[in-house]
C-alpha cells in the first residue's frame, strides 16, 4: 500500500495512516497508548479523564443539554470510543511522531495470527480481540498430543489473558483456574456475560469449583456424573459504573470515606436513589433475553463483588440477594428482576459491608459489583416451589461434638427448603449439623432433644402469591410428600421411627425433619465428602460451598445430584489449637465453664466484660428498650476498640428475632474477643450453634471466639459464677453516659477496678469438650 499524501498536521497524518488499517487500527492504537502510559507523557487515569470530558463537551456541541439522559449507553461509548482515538492520535502525534508509529504498524501487520495449525504463538494475547483469543485457544486445544505438550505455554497466556478480562485478577484464584479451565469453559462465561468487565468473585467461584467436580479422577462414586450448577447468566462489573453514571450516582462512590454514623443514616436514601434508577437499554434488552430463555422458572439474584468470595476474604453475607418468582406477566418480571439487580447494587455502600473493607484493609480497593443471576433450584409441590434439599458444606470441621469425629472429613448444615436457613442466623428454628466422618452421631440424643433442635419452618417460593416466604414445614410437609422418608421421622410415644414406607403414614402424624435415611446412605455421604475433599485439594486450602440436592429414586440404589450454588476459600484462624485446662483452681476465680459443642483456642489478659443479664433482658416486654440494648453494644464496641474485652449474654447473638438474643450485627461487634451466648434453660430459647453460617464466617475473620454456656441441671451443663457477676460495679454509666438508662440490662466489668487488678482468661479445649473463664493475676 502506498504511502498518503502529507498534511500540515500531524495529527490528520496519524488518521491518515490509520485509516489504511480498518481493522488493525483499533490494535495500533492501543500500542500507541501503551507507549504513551510507558514513557510517562501521560497516565492512564488522566487520559480517561480527559477523554470522558471531552465526550461530554462533544455532547454540548451536538446540543444534548442533558448528556446523561438523552443518549443510550451504547452511542455514549461509540462517542468515547471515537473521542479516544482522536486523543491518541493527538497526544502521540505532539510527543512521539511517525519513525514510532511506522514500527507499531510493522509489528502489528506481523503479529497477524494465522487460522492455520501452529504451536507458535505469533500475536501478543494482551491486545488482542476476543475471538482472535478464543480461536487461537481451541486451534492449541485440538492439537494432536506431542504438539499440543509443545504449545502449552501459549495455551495457558491465552487462558490467564482471558481470565483476568472477564473473570478474576486475584493472582491465587488465577494459579488454580488456568489449570481447570479450558477455553470452551471461558467461552461459555464470555457469551453468558451481560454487559462488560469482569464477572465477580462468586461467579468465579461457582465456575472453578463446577468444572474441579466435573473432573473424571476415577473415584469409586464417579462424583463427576453428579455434579452439576444451575442455569447462570453474568452481569459484568461495568455495568454499576454505568447505571450511576446514568442516573447522577456516581458521587456516592466515595461513600466509603465518610463517618460509619453518616454511612448509616444516608444508606436508606442511597437504597431509594438506586431503585429510582433506569437502566441503559442495551443491557435491559440483554435482560429480556434472558427471560425468555428462562421462562417462567424462578430466578435468584445474587451479588458477585471482585473482592466476594476471594481468597482470605469471604465477604459472608456482605451484600445482598434476592429471589425472583418470575410469576407474573413478562413485564412485571423484568420490573421484579431490574429492582433485585439495584437492590444489589446500592448494597456495595450498607454499613456492613463497608465497615468489613476497613477493618481488613480493603476501602480503597475499586470495589466493583457484578451480578449473577441463576434459576432458582427446586421442584413444585402444591402452591410452594423448593428444593428437596440444600446448605452449606465445609470441607474441615470447625467444631467436634464427639472425639471420634474427623475435622478433615467436613460437616454439612443442612435444611429442607432453601438453604437461607442454613447459612443465616434464623428464629426458633435448627437445621441438621452432619459431621461427614460420622454422620450418624448427633449433637443431641434423646427423642426429646433431637425435636427441640429441629427444623420447623421452610424458605419457599409461593407460586401463587408470586412470593419468597417462610412457612410452617406443617403447611408443606404431608404423608403425600414424595420424599418424606429421606427427611423425616415419626415421632410416637417419644420414640423416633424412621419412615420404611410411606404406606403406613397418616396426616396427623407428628413428623420430625431428622434427615437420618441420608445421613446411612453412603452414596450421599460420599458425594458430598468428596467433592469437598477433592475442592480442598485443588484449592489447597479448607474451602466452604453452598449447595442443593435432587434426590433420584432408584432401583437398587438412590441417586443424589449435588448442585453446586457457591464455593469460596475458607478462613481460619491459625492459633486454633488444643489447649491446657488448668486444674485446682479457687472456685471464686472461676467465672464460667462450658462442657458441651466447645471449639479450641485461647483469648487470655481480658479487661473488660460487657454482660447483658439474660433474666432482666427476657423479662423486658420493650422492643425499644431491647433495640437499644444492641445499640449500647456497638457504641461499647467503639468505646473499647484499643481494649481486650468479651461480650456476654442470653440466647442468639445476631439473631433477627430480638426476643431469641441481643439484635447485634459485625459493626456492633467485631472488636470483641469471645462472644459467648447464654443458654437459659427454663426459657427454652437455647442458642443455635452459629457454625456454618455467615454469622459465623464474621467471627472467624475477625478473630473472634464463640462460646455457649448451656445452664441446666444436666451432666454437661455449664457453670456460671453468678454471684461475682452480681456483685461486681457497672461501669457502664460511667463509661457511656447516655446509655446509664440501660444499667439494669447491661453491666460492663472493669477488671481494673477489683482488688488486685485481675485478667480474664478463656481457655477452649475442643478434644476434652471442656472450656473455662477464670481470674488471674495481672502481669
Amino acid at each position: 500500500m502506498t504511502n498518503p499524501p502529507r498534511s500540515v498536521t500531524p495529527t490528520i497524518d496519524i488518521y491518515i495512516r490509520l485509516a489504511q488499517y480498518p481493522v488493525l487500527a483499533d490494535g495500533i492504537r492501543s500500542r500507541m497508548r501503551q507507549e504513551l502510559f510507558r514513557r510517562g507523557i501521560i497516565d492512564e487515569i488522566t487520559f480517561e479523564a480527559q477523554v470522558r470530558e471531552k465526550a461530554i463537551e462533544s455532547q454540548r456541541h451536538e446540543r444534548l443539554t442533558d448528556p446523561y439522559g438523552q443518549e443510550e449507553t451504547h452511542v455514549w461509548q461509540l462517542r468515547k470510543a471515537r473521542v479516544r482515538d482522536f486523543q491518541t492520535d493527538a497526544i502521540f502525534a505532539a510527543n512521539l511522531g511517525n519513525v514510532l508509529l511506522d514500527q507499531i504498524i510493522q509489528e502489528e501487520l506481523g503479529n497477524q495470527p494465522s487460522p492455520s495449525v501452529s504451536s507458535g504463538l505469533n500475536f501478543n494475547p494482551e491486545l488482542s480481540p476476543w475471538e482472535v483469543l478464543f480461536r487461537q485457544g481451541e486451534i492449541y486445544e485440538q492439537l494432536p498430543e506431542e504438539e499440543r505438550e509443545q504449545s502449552r505455554h501459549h495455551l495457558e497466556e491465552i487462558k490467564v489473558v482471558l481470565i483476568k478480562r472477564m473473570v478474576s485478577d486475584q493472582l491465587p484464584y488465577i494459579g488454580v483456574a488456568k489449570r481447570i479451565f479450558d477455553i470452551a469453559d471461558l467461552r461459555y462465561i464470555y457469551e453468558r456475560r451481560i454487559g462488560t468487565g469482569k464477572i465477580g468473585g462468586k461467579s468465579a467461584g461457582l465456575m472453578l469449583a463446577w468444572r474441579i467436580l466435573q473432573q473424571d479422577l476415577g473415584d469409586e462414586y464417579e462424583t463427576h456424573k453428579h455434579v452439576a450448577i444451575p442455569d447462570s447468566y453474568f452481569i459484568g462489573t461495568e455495568v454499576i459504573y454505568e447505571f450511576r453514571l446514568m442516573n447522577g450516582l456516581d458521587h456516592y462512590m466515595n461513600q466509603k470515606y465518610r463517618p460509619l454514623a453518616e454511612i448509616r443514616d444516608e444508606y436508606p436514601q442511597i437504597v431509594e436513589a438506586h431503585l429510582a434508577g433506569e437502566f441503559p437499554q442495551a443491557i435491559i434488552d440483554q435482560l429480556k433475553e434472558m427471560l425468555a430463555v428462562m421462562g417462567d422458572s424462578p430466578l435468584v439474584v445474587r451479588s458477585s463483588s471482585l473482592l466476594e468470595d476471594n481468597f482470605g476474604y469471604a465477604f459472608a453475607g456482605k451484600y445482598d440477594s434476592y429471589f425472583c418468582p418470575n410469576q407474573g406477566t413478562p413485564e412485571e418480571n423484568l420490573q421484579d428482576l431490574l429492582e433485585a439487580i439495584k437492590r444489589v447494587f446500592a448494597s456495595t455502600l450498607n454499613p456492613d459491608a463497608i465497615l468489613y473493607r476497613q477493618r481488613h484493609g480493603l476501602i480503597d480497593y475499586d470495589e466493583r459489583m457484578a451480578i449473577l443471576i441463576q434459576r432458582a433450584l427446586g421442584r413444585p409441590y402444591g402452591r410452594y416451589y423448593f428444593p428437596t434439599l440444600a446448605g452449606v458444606g465445609f470441607s474441615q470441621n470447625p467444631f467436634r461434638w464427639n472425639n471420634k469425629i474427623r475435622r478433615e472429613d467436613g460437616f454439612l448444615r443442612m435444611v429442607w427448603g432453601y438453604g437461607t436457613r442454613a447459612v443465616d442466623r434464623v428464629a426458633n428454628d435448627y437445621p441438621r449439623l452432619i459431621a461427614l466422618s460420622h454422620p450418624q452421631l448427633r449433637p443431641e440424643t434423646s427423642a426429646h432433644a433431637i425435636r427441640q433442635y429441629s427444623q420447623w419452618y421452610i424458605d419457599v417460593i409461593d407460586i401463587e402469591e408470586n412470593s419468597f416466604k417462610t412457612v410452617h414445614i406443617y403447611d408443606v410437609l404431608d404423608e403425600k410428600y414424595p420424599f418424606i422418608r429421606y427427611i423425616a421421622s415419626v415421632n410416637r410415644d417419644d420414640y423416633l421411627q424412621e419412615i420404611l414406607s410411606t404406606v403406613s403414614l397418616r396426616r396427623d402424624d407428628d413428623f420430625i425433619l431428622t434427615f437420618n435415611t441420608l445421613t446411612k446412605d453412603r452414596s450421599f455421604i460420599d458425594l458430598m465428602r468428596t467433592s469437598l475433599q477433592r475442592l480442598e485439594a485443588t484449592y489447597q486450602r479448607p474451602v466452604d460451598t453452598e449447595f442443593a440436592i435432587d434426590i433420584i429414586p432408584g432401583h437398587p440404589q438412590t441417586e443424589y445430584r449435588l448442585h453446586v450454588l457457591q464455593c469460596r476459600p475458607l478462613s481460619q484462624r491459625a492459633e486454633d489449637r488444643a489447649v491446657a485446662i488448668p486444674r485446682n483452681l479457687p472456685p471464686e476465680r472461676i467465672l464460667f465453664t462450658s462442657h458441651r459443642l466447645v471449639p479450641d483456642g485461647r483469648a487470655e489478659g481480658i479487661r473488660y466484660i460487657a454482660y447483658v443479664e439474660p433474666q432482666a433482658y427476657y423479662g423486658l416486654h420493650d422492643n425499644i428498650v431491647k433495640h437499644e440494648i444492641g445499640r449500647a453494644v456497638g457504641r461499647l464496641n467503639k468505646h473499647l476498640e484499643n481494649e481486650r474485652f468479651i461480650l456476654m449474654g442470653p440466647g442468639r447473638w445476631g439473631s433477627a428475632n430480638i426476643d431469641l438474643g441481643v439484635h447485634v450485627t459485625y459493626a456492633d461487634i467485631f472488636n470483641t474477643k469471645v462472644l459467648i451466648e447464654m443458654a437459659v434453660a427454663h426459657n427454652g430459647n437455647i442458642p443455635e450453634l452459629s457454625y456454618g453460617t455467615h454469622f459465623f464466617q464474621d467471627l472467624v475473620e475477625a478473630g473472634i471466639h464463640s462460646l455457649a454456656l448451656h445452664l441446666g441441671a444436666g451432666p454437661d451443663s455449664a457453670t456460671f459464677n453468678q454471684e461475682f457477676f452480681d456483685k461486681s460495679p457497672n461501669y457502664l454509666p460511667e463509661l457511656q453516659p447516655e446509655d446509664a438508662a440501660l444499667a439494669p440490662y447491661l453491666k460492663v466489668i472493669d477488671l481494673d477496678r477489683l482488688p488486685g487488678k485481675p485478667r480474664l482468661n478463656v481457655l477452649m479445649n475442643g478434644a476434652r469438650e471442656e472450656a473455662i473463664g477464670y481470674l488471674a493475676r495481672s502481669e
